[in-house]
């Protein structure tokens, strides 16, 4: 659980950094946009997976610090 922890949180570091860095060409959502239609955009796909990565390297910092549970 530990080595899959690790590359749970390097593909979550990198997935970030990968979203944010093609974020920063586009522009932004339109306000008063709801969370079910941010997929028909392109910046708002890049969001989403942005918070996705974030979410799996945080999962990945818990399995590579606990991996038998606790």
């Amino acid at each position: 659980m530990r080595t899959f922890g690790f590359v749970l949180l390097a593909a979550g570091v990198l997935g970030f950094l990968y979203c944010s860095s093609q974020l920063s060409s586009l522009e932004p959502v339109p306000a008063g946009v709801a969370l079910g239609d941010y997929m028909r955009y392109e910046a708002g796909k890049l969001e989403l997976g942005r918070y996705a990565a974030a979410m799996a390297g945080f999962i990945g910092l818990l399995l590579a610090f606990f991996p038998q549970g606790r």
